[in-house]
């Protein structure tokens, strides 16, 4: 009984296609790994991001309480109104100073939270092409593979355009704005 598979050539065992498939192949995989080196490091710049942003509504949360606290102490001195209203007034107007700061800060913090979404949105869209890009170029290369098995050349220039195709949707992820 033989050990292991063996494989029945079609004619003779020098098929002339095998070396620049092969190259082919190699090729292929080292644009895999680059694509998908792209792709790993869009993501993370992702979660990044979204972390930056949240952090930055949070902070915008707590700009928020802050205003209402204050609000609420000047509205407390209107209703409360002591003996000595030049002083209350001074208090007052000190706390109506704090509203208008805390409400042009939260204005401050919003914009800088929905420029940090808006890059987190443009970095998704990069990953999502350059994982589009990653599975077309491995699938046209298992496509560009299954020409050494079957020694059909149709199959090597299918992996080649499929591969091609996803070296350009690649690209888009590095030209998108």
């Amino acid at each position: 009984m033989a050990e292991g598979i063996e494989i029945e050539a079609h004619g003779d065992h020098d098929y002339r296609y095998t070396l620049p498939v092969t190259i082919t192949i190699s090729i292929l995989a080292v644009l895999v790994a680059g694509v998908t080196l792209l792709g790993h490091r869009a993501h993370t710049e992702e979660l990044l991001k979204q972390s930056q942003a949240t952090d930055q509504w949070a902070y915008y949360q707590a700009k928020n309480i802050r205003s209402h606290e204050v609000q609420e102490i000047a509205d407390l001195l209107t209703a409360l109104a002591p003996p000595d209203g030049k002083q209350a007034a001074g208090i007052k107007e000190k706390y109506l100073k704090e509203i208008e700061r805390y409400a042009s800060d939260k204005e401050d913090v919003s914009e800088k939270a929905k420029e940090l979404e808006a890059e987190r949105d443009l970095i998704s869209r990069r990953a999502d092409r350059f994982d589009s890009g990653e599975a077309l170029l491995e699938v046209g290369l298992v496509i560009c593979s299954i020409t050494l098995l079957t020694r059909r050349r149709g199959f090597w220039f299918g992996g080649m355009i499929v591969a091609a195709l996803g070296v350009a949707v690649a690209l888009t992820g590095l030209v998108l704005k």
